[in-house]
């Protein structure tokens, strides 16, 4: 097999060659057709995250065909297209586990963060955490729902049926929820970098009913916001943005410091929630919604050799929707 490998925070991958992996019992050995980069990628390989496992393959939107199956699964799962998230495994015991809250399992592993991911020809996944996908489908264009869609999604559950949407950010994840809040009949407000003016009119063409810069008032008052950027002087603008009552949802894994804010903005029984991770039911949902609302993904794809030139444009915001690492092009 062929990998990027992440062998010291901060450094750009290796292009490495290794034998392909075996799958132990209840894992499937899958052979990758396409990986979504995403912004969590970059917390992971920067240091924001601590403590990954090193040496690394990263990437955790996976899309690939299973090849071989350990002891104990189920042989018909051969030759399926599946995906793989960034939840890998739980440990099913503890107290949210048993609770239905697996999301915040106390001994949890995530894709290319504490086992090996999909910036690679193969990858290695627990059959359970690995969602069958449609087979006719492009996988470049499935692989940004295995963790922008999935996140995005549990992102939006959190906001209720607000009716006027805000999207801080918007990048992979709010381009998916924009069609599908459009197909819910909702508005989407999207706020980005002061002069990403490709973003706004990206935004516009999706549907949305306004697109400004994070440092503008939206034109009418907002049921819900939803902040993806990683950036917390975000939270006191769209607190202000949400009228009494509103909710406001941080949907990324890490976010820089949160600044001094006055309670008067948070007062009003505004809501100020965070996302972590992903359930199993949350794919179930999402995937059969996101086929019914004819969501489609803007892609930039780069083989899997260009892994660090995809992860240099995403950091500097150079995309339009998201980038994918497509093992085996040129």
């Amino acid at each position: 097999m062929k990998a990027m490998i992440l062998q010291q925070i901060g450094k750009p991958l290796a292009f490495v060659e290794r034998d392909n992996p075996m799958p132990g019992p209840g894992e499937l050995r899958i052979r990758v057709e396409a990986c979504a980069v995403c912004r969590t990628d970059l917390h992971v390989i920067d240091g924001d995250l601590s403590d990954p496992r090193l040496p690394l393959v990263p990437g955790h939107e996976i899309v690939g065909i299973v090849e071989a199956v350990g002891h104990g699964t189920d042989n018909a799962k051969l030759g399926r297209r599946v995906g793989v998230p960034w939840l890998g495994h739980t440990c099913g015991t503890c107290s949210f586990c048993r609770m239905k809250a697996e999301n915040l399992c106390d001994r949890p592993q995530f894709t290319g963060y504490t086992r090996d991911g999909g910036f690679a020809t193969h990858v290695v996944a627990d059959a359970a955490f690995a969602f069958d996908l449609d087979a006719n489908a492009d996988p470049i264009s499935l692989a940004p729902l295995l963790c922008a869609g999935l996140i995005g999604w549990r992102s939006l559950k959190k906001a209720g049926d607000a009716r006027r949407i805000g999207f801080f950010g918007f990048g992979a994840a709010a381009h998916i929820l924009t069609q599908i809040c459009i197909w819910q009949g909702r508005e989407v407000y999207a706020f980005t970098r002061r002069g990403d003016c490709a973003a706004q009119q990206f935004a516009l063409e999706l549907g949305a009913t306004w697109a400004g810069s994070s440092e503008e008032n939206p034109p009418v008052p907002l049921d819900a916001a939803i902040i993806f950027a990683p950036v917390g002087d975000l939270v006191p603008s769209a607190l202000k943005a949400v009228r009494k009552g509103g909710v406001v949802v941080c949907g990324g894994i890490y976010m820089s410091d949160l600044p001094s804010m006055p309670y008067a903005i948070l007062w009003g029984e505004r809501e100020l929630v965070s996302v972590a991770n992903l359930t199993r039911t949350d794919a179930e949902e999402f995937f059969p919604i996101a086929r019914s609302a004819g969501v489609r993904t803007r892609t930039t794809a780069y083989p899997l050799e260009r892994a660090n030139d995809a992860l240099a444009d995403l950091r500097a915001g150079h995309l339009v929707g998201a980038a994918v690492l497509v093992p085996g092009a040129s």
